[in-house]
């Protein structure tokens, strides 16, 4: 499966991709989760040893230089666009506990019109992870999916959309579904988190009454506490443990038809 998450910032988008991390390698897959948010605290909250550490594949700038022909920053200059990348997930992602972890760092946005050499390299190696790499792919996105082209959005099982009870939530939900829509990527499903009673769910299903929702995350302060006090979150919440496993069910069974 391939799995990419998105939703506004703050909204939990890297919480699930942890916990469905979690569970995807748990119940015996080969998991890769991509952190292609320049933001997000995938491998933080994944457990990983110094986390700060890990360098992004955007700024290996020898490795860019190798593969694409041009240094990164070079304007003008002339460079490869279809470099070999089949090796850099084994030789530049970090592994814990059965779970595979690649940082990519920015990526140009789409419709921007530049041509970069990172940006060009980011963007065979997001092809080669969503079509050719036959695992389990779970990727911490933006608050769009301007990562996506039309070529590698059909390769995306599912697209989830964090959504949290207000209205900034609910805008970003909407916009998201319009780019879905843009890149003809029609497995949108919608996640509800921090939900802390039956009315912030009901809200949610009213705004957007056309979403497929896979589940509602409840509210828990566990989860603050345990990333204030530098405790893994992945176990912190026995709550949201048990409603992101019927998030994943939902995830298998609709793989399946």
């Amino acid at each position: 499966m391939k799995i990419a998450i998105s939703g506004k910032g703050g909204v939990g988008k890297t919480l699930l991709a942890s916990l469905l991390s979690k569970i995807f390698s748990e119940s015996g897959y080969s998991v890769l989760a991509i952190d292609a948010d320049p933001d997000a605290n995938l491998a933080a909250n994944l457990g990983f040893p110094n986390p700060d550490e890990i360098t992004p594949i955007s700024e290996l700038h020898d490795l860019i230089e190798e593969r694409v022909g041009a240094k990164p920053g070079q304007s003008g200059s002339f460079f490869k666009l279809n470099p070999r990348v089949d090796d850099i997930p084994e030789k530049y992602s970090v592994k814990l506990h059965g779970i595979r972890l690649m940082v990519m760092g920015r990526i140009k946005r789409g419709g921007t019109g530049c041509y970069c050499p990172e940006g060009t390299l980011l963007q065979a190696l997001l092809a080669h992870l969503l079509l050719q790499r036959d695992e389990v792919v779970i990727m911490d996105m933006e608050a769009g999916i301007e990562h996506l082209t039309r070529g590698t959005a059909k390769a995306v099982d599912k697209l989830i959309v964090v959504v949290e009870p207000g209205r900034r939530s609910i805008e970003t939900a909407q916009r998201i579904f319009d780019l879905a829509k843009d890149l003809n990527l029609k497995k949108v499903a919608v996640v509800g988190n921090k939900i802390q009673n039956p009315t912030q769910k009901d809200f949610i299903i009213k705004n957007l009454p056309d979403a497929e929702f896979l589940g509602f995350i409840p509210y828990d302060e566990a989860i603050i506490n345990a990333d204030l006090s530098n405790r893994s979150i992945l176990d912190s919440s026995q709550p949201v443990l048990d409603e992101v496993k019927k998030i994943y069910q939902a995830l298998v069974s609709s793989n399946k038809t």
